[in-house]
């Protein structure tokens, strides 16, 4: 639905027959007060959109074209949103512990041949499930390169990680993984960490969550040595929709900790093709402070590929 400012002052300025108000929802009117025909025909295409964002322009353009009307323009909208709210946290307490996921699925590759005999293969899975005091999220990903017979990157990595919400904004998590990356120096890692979340930015065209809290790695590396260590663990995750179909995100992380500390931050750019189906270019850089000798202290991938979004 698309909504202009001057159809609704041309509203305002010409005289309209009124419609009594009425709400859909099936709760009790909150006023008498008539509702000109074309702002409520207005307001009923929206609210059949599920729009909020158009539902709330309704309202505040059309207390200004017609005062008189606009507590019941208002109460409308509120019973539709209540209602929504009400529907959907029975949906919720109804769905089974494999139901509500939603996510997206990533694969991409490479193959040359010839002078150079390199072969690649990247693939992410990432899940969310939101409900009405938990939301639960997991990862997995893995990235291979190889490299005339040698193998150059060979990267595995699996997190889970429940928030248990506080209110709109803040959470209380709990993070935990498993990773693998000979190229960095370990052949295993296991982190965990607990701790406060906030959505610092939580709109419909962009977003920010901040993670802090104390953590604990037990690190297995390549030169058959083993820490383990408590740990700080921050996270960052933003992203940004400058147009439909376009999403813009950067996401960084770190493990601070008295032995090999971790940096690391992904950026990556998708744009939607047909249907579930986009196109997403990526770059990741890691950084460990304290490598094994023989093993790189950062390791860069950029990643070109398909993702199905469910």
């Amino acid at each position: 639905m698309s909504l202009s400012l001057p159809a609704l002052v041309l509203i305002a300025a010409a005289p309209i027959p009124a419609a009594t108000a009425h709400n859909p929802g099936g709760a009790p009117d909150q006023t008498d007060v008539p509702i000109p025909e074309a702002i409520r025909a207005m307001l009923d295409a929206a609210i059949a959109s599920g729009n909020d964002t158009d539902v709330a322009t309704i309202v505040k353009y059309a207390r200004t074209a017609d005062p008189l009307s606009g507590d019941a323009v208002s109460a409308i909208a509120q019973a539709w949103r209540t209602d929504r709210d009400r529907q959907r946290a029975d949906r919720i307490r109804e769905a089974r512990f494999v139901d509500l996921w939603t996510g997206k699925a990533e694969l991409g590759g490479f193959l040359t041949t010839g002078t150079s005999d390199t072969k690649g293969l990247t693939g992410a899975l990432s899940a969310t499930r939101e409900g009405i005091l938990w939301r639960q999220k997991f990862h997995a990903q893995i990235d291979y390169q190889e490299s005339l017979g040698i193998t150059t990157r060979e990267h595995f990595l699996a997190s889970y990680e429940p928030n248990y919400k506080l209110d709109e904004r803040a959470y209380v998590y709990g993070a935990f993984s498993y990773e693998s990356d000979r190229t960095l120096g370990f052949y295993d890692r296991y982190s965990g960490s607990v701790g406060l979340g906030y959505s610092a930015i939580k709109k419909p065209a962009m977003s920010l969550d901040i993670e802090l809290g104390p953590g604990y790695r037990d690190t297995g590396f390549t030169d058959d040595t083993r820490q383990s260590s408590i740990a700080a663990r921050g996270t960052l995750d933003f992203k940004w929709h400058p147009l439909s179909g376009v999403t813009v995100s950067q996401a960084a992380s770190a493990y601070v900790q008295r032995f090999d500390s971790t940096l690391g931050g992904t950026t990556a750019l998708t744009a939607k093709l047909i249907g579930p189906l986009s196109g997403q270019l990526s770059y990741n850089i890691q950084y460990e402070s304290e490598p094994p000798v023989g093993s790189s202290g950062t390791n860069t991938t950029t990643r070109a590929g398909l993702v199905y979004s469910f």
